[in-house]
This record gives C-alpha cells, sequence and structure tokens, in this order.
C-alpha cells in the first residue's frame, strides 16, 4: 500500500499545503504575483485580496477582475485563492456571486477574514457551496478563516473541526487592536509577539486547534518590507517554537524568506526518504535505523516532512519521488 494509505488509517490525515501565502490587492500586484509563481513555481500560494484590494464603491468591478485573472492563462498551477469581504460586509454576498459561478473551478480556496462563530462560517459555508455549485465544480471548495477576534478565539476549535475548513491565519493586528491599548503596539512584530502571553496564548490555540483536526496553522505578517530576511526569522521561529506550518506573504521579497525557514532540509528530507524506504520494505513493520528503533508513528512523521518537501522550491532526491509516486493527497 502506498504510506499515505497505509500510515493514516487509524489517524485524521493532515492537510498539506505550501508553506508561504502571498497576498496580492492591486491589478498590478496581483499579475506581478502571477508571474511570479510562474517563475519560481507552486512553492507558494497567491491570495487575491478584496476585502482591502478593492476601493470604497469598486467593489463589483474589483470582483469581477479577481474572477478574470483566476480564468486566465497565467494561473498555471491553480494554486490562488481570495479573500472576499468580510461576512458582515455588503460586498460579501457580490463577492461571492461575481466570483464563485465565473472562475470557482481553478480557484485553489476562499478566505472569510473577521470571522466571529463556528456557527457563522458553517452558514458563510453554505452560501460558498451554494455559488460554487453553479461553476460545475464537483468537489467543495475549501475555506480558510482569520481568527483576529476574541469570538472567533473563544470558538477556535470548533471552527477548525469544520470539514471545509482547511486553514486558520492569525491576524495580529486586528487581534491586537481588539484590545484598545491594554496590548502594546509593538506586540505586532517581532520580538514582542513570541512572548507577551495573550499574544502568545492566541497563536497556540489557534495552532492547537489545528492540529487536533489535521488542518494548517499559517503565521500572521510581517511587516518589516525594509527588511525581508525578518520574515524568514519570524516563519522559522513560528514553525519551530508554536507549530505553524505557513506563514503570510505581505512582499515578493519576503516569499523566498519563508518559503526557506519553513521548508524541510535537504538532511531532513534524506533522512526521512532513507526511514521510509526502509519501512516500505519491511511492509511498514518497526525497523531500526542509524541505532534509532521506528514505527508507524515516526513513520507518519517522516510522511509530512517529505510532503512538506514537496511543496519547497527544493529538487528533491531521486528517493522521494519514488515514495510519492501515485499519492493521491
Amino acid at each position: 500500500m502506498h504510506p499515505s494509505q497505509v500510515l493514516f488509517q487509524d489517524q485524521l490525515t493532515p492537510v498539506m499545503l505550501p508553506v508561504c501565502d502571498h497576498y496580492a490587492g492591486s491589478e498590478k500586484l496581483m499579475r506581478k504575483s502571477m508571474q511570479l509563481q510562474s517563475e519560481l513555481g507552486p512553492c507558494f500560494d497567491i491570495t487575491f485580496d478584496c476585502e482591502d484590494g478593492a476601493a470604497a464603491g469598486n467593489e463589483a468591478a474589483h470582483a469581477k477582475l479577481v474572477a478574470q485573472l483566476i480564468n486566465s492563462e497565467d494561473n498555471r498551477f491553480q494554486r490562488i485563492g481570495v479573500r472576499v469581504h468580510d461576512l458582515d460586509h455588503a460586498a460579501f454576498s457580490q463577492d461571492l456571486q461575481l466570483i464563485l459561478p465565473a472562475a470557482a473551478k481553478k480557484l485553489a480556496y476562499l478566505v472569510l477574514p473577521k470571522v466571529s462563530s463556528a456557527r457563522q462560517v458553517a452558514e458563510a459555508i453554505a452560501e460558498i457551496n451554494h455559488y460554487t455549485a453553479q461553476s460545475g465544480r464537483t468537489e467543495l471548495l475549501p475555506v480558510h478563516a482569520l481568527i483576529e477576534t476574541h469570538d472567533a478565539l473563544a470558538d477556535v476549535m470548533a471552527i477548525a473541526a469544520l470539514p471545509q475548513v482547511e486553514c486558520l491565519s492569525f491576524g495580529i493586528m486586528d487581534f491586537v487592536s481588539s484590545h484598545y491599548g491594554a496590548i502594546p503596539g509593538d506586540a505586532m512584530r517581532s520580538p514582542l509577539q513570541f512572548s507577551h502571553p495573550l499574544i502568545l496564548r492566541a497563536k497556540l490555540e489557534i495552532a492547537a486547534a489545528c492540529h487536533r483536526y489535521g488542518k494548517v496553522a499559517s503565521h500572521n505578517v510581517c511587516t518589516s518590507i525594509s527588511e525581508p530576511a525578518a520574515a524568514g526569522c519570524d516563519a522559522a521561529q513560528a514553525l519551530s517554537q508554536l507549530g505553524y506550518t505557513r506563514m503570510w506573504s505581505i512582499h515578493p521579497s519576503q516569499i523566498p524568506h519563508i518559503v526557506n525557514a519553513m521548508s524541510p532540509s535537504d538532511t531532513e528530507t534524506e533522512l526521512a526518504c532513507a526511514i521510509l524506504l526502509q519501512a516500505r520494505a519491511t511492509s511498514w513493520g518497526p525497523i531500526q535505523y542509524a541505532g534509532r528503533l521506528h514505527d508507524r508513528a515516526s513513520y507518519r512523521y517522516y510522511w509530512t516532512v517529505l510532503k512538506r518537501a514537496q511543496f519547497s522550491a527544493k529538487e528533491l532526491p531521486a528517493q522521494a519521488h519514488v515514495l510519492l509516486e501515485g499519492d493521491s493527497q
């Protein structure tokens, strides 16, 4: 049996996504992002932004442009999502009506900002599915939810449990602002964002909810645009300390730093290949490798390392392609 079939028989199969989610709002930046993705490959996702990208009064025209770009030949890998207006905004349903029937077939996911509860997200998903069906798409459209309010954080487990939700993102700036000065502004960025108790609590609860239900935890933006390497440092810390496996980018220069920081190293990938190949040769029974015992628990870990490496910009070793061949996930 293929490792993806045998290793998760009694476990949730985790969602795997590219480690970087690049946001673009204006037409110029959306087209530039598509060109960059075409050059680098699908090692990062693009999220077209209707919430902050559309000028007031221009929401409909912006949504139509987004649908047009998603359907264009420049969407080579079909790894482009859309952040629509928040669920209480007058343009929310309009975004769905203009984008989904026209472009859902080539859409990777839909992002819901400022959600407040699992019930609200479930109601939004029902509306999303209604308009998605009009496109002729047969599979459900994955949904990402932005956790940036007190109410959403309080219901984060239930939101993560919704089957169609595949990713939760932390909106740190709105979350800090919602405390009305009780959390200092410096907590929106490093180093305080990784040590302030209220911020740390929010990030850990989001990550815990995601990992309980096999979803992807996406870390908040790094606003240091003039120092793109800072985004890589934030990404490395979010992965190693908090269990986040994806992070926003708000400038093209941040993308390679985030991808590099959150992708497995060559050494990790080669070790995963060696252990999984030996395990497969013994029909996934326990093995000894380099003096250490391994069984299906560690095989699941190394399989996820290999899957994460698949989304990176690095060249995979030949053994990895052998293991990944026939993977349906």
